[in-house]
C-alpha cells in the first residue's frame, strides 16, 4: 500500500512539473483552400419525424456538380437529415450519389452546421436566399469512387458553404465546396 502511494506522489510531482508553453502555440502552417466545385440539389418537402428532425430527399431531378476536374448529375438515392439541437443550432447528415459526365460514380458524405438567422427562410417563403438572409451553412464532405479518373477525390477533404437556398415548391441549396490542403 506504502509502495503505491509513493508511486501515485512521484507521478503526480512528474505531471505537475511539465511547463507549459511560455507564449500561445502558432500554427506551424496555414490551411490553404482551391476551389473544387460547386453543388446544387433539389430539396423535397421534409418529412418531420418530430420536432428536432427532418428528413429531406435530395432529388436527383435537375441535382449537378460542377468545377474545373468535375462535371456531373445527382442520381439517386440522396438525403439529408438534419438535426435541430436545443441551442437552436442545426446538424446536417448528407448523402449525395454524383454520375459524372463521362459515367463515374461517386459517392459524396458531409456533415455540416446550419446557423440561421432569427428571421431566416420562414420569413421568406418560395424566396431565393443567399447566407446574409438565412445565415451560415457550413459543410465537410468526402468522397469516394473506384473510378481511376476520379481517385484523386478519395484523398480530398472538402469544406463548404452555402451560397444559395430557396423553401418550399422548386426548394434547392447551392453550396460552394473547395478542398482543403
Amino acid at each position: 500500500m506504502r509502495m503505491c502511494l509513493r508511486g501515485c506522489i512521484a507521478a503526480c510531482a512528474v505531471v505537475m512539473s511539465v511547463a507549459l508553453p511560455a507564449a500561445e502555440p502558432q500554427p506551424a502552417a496555414p490551411l490553404r483552400t482551391e476551389y473544387l466545385m460547386t453543388l446544387y440539389a433539389p430539396l423535397d418537402a421534409p418529412s418531420n419525424v418530430d420536432d428536432s428532425l427532418a428528413i429531406f430527399n435530395v432529388s436527383a431531378q435537375g441535382g449537378w456538380v460542377r468545377g474545373p476536374r468535375i462535371r456531373g448529375v445527382l442520381v439517386s438515392p440522396g438525403g439529408d437529415w438534419s438535426r435541430a439541437m436545443p441551442s437552436g443550432v442545426v446538424r446536417l447528415d448528407v448523402r449525395l450519389t454524383v454520375r459524372t459526365d463521362d459515367g463515374a460514380l461517386i459517392y459524396v458524405s458531409y456533415g455540416g452546421v446550419e446557423r440561421d438567422l432569427p428571421k431566416s427562410a420562414t420569413s421568406h417563403p418560395g424566396a431565393t436566399l443567399g447566407p446574409k438572409d438565412v445565415g451560415v451553412w457550413l459543410i465537410a464532405p468526402t468522397f469516394e469512387t473506384s473510378a481511376t479518373k476520379y481517385a484523386w477525390l478519395d484523398e480530398v477533404q472538402g469544406v463548404g458553404r452555402m451560397v444559395e437556398y430557396k423553401d418550399g415548391a422548386g426548394g434547392y441549396v447551392k453550396y460552394e465546396i473547395y478542398s482543403v490542403r
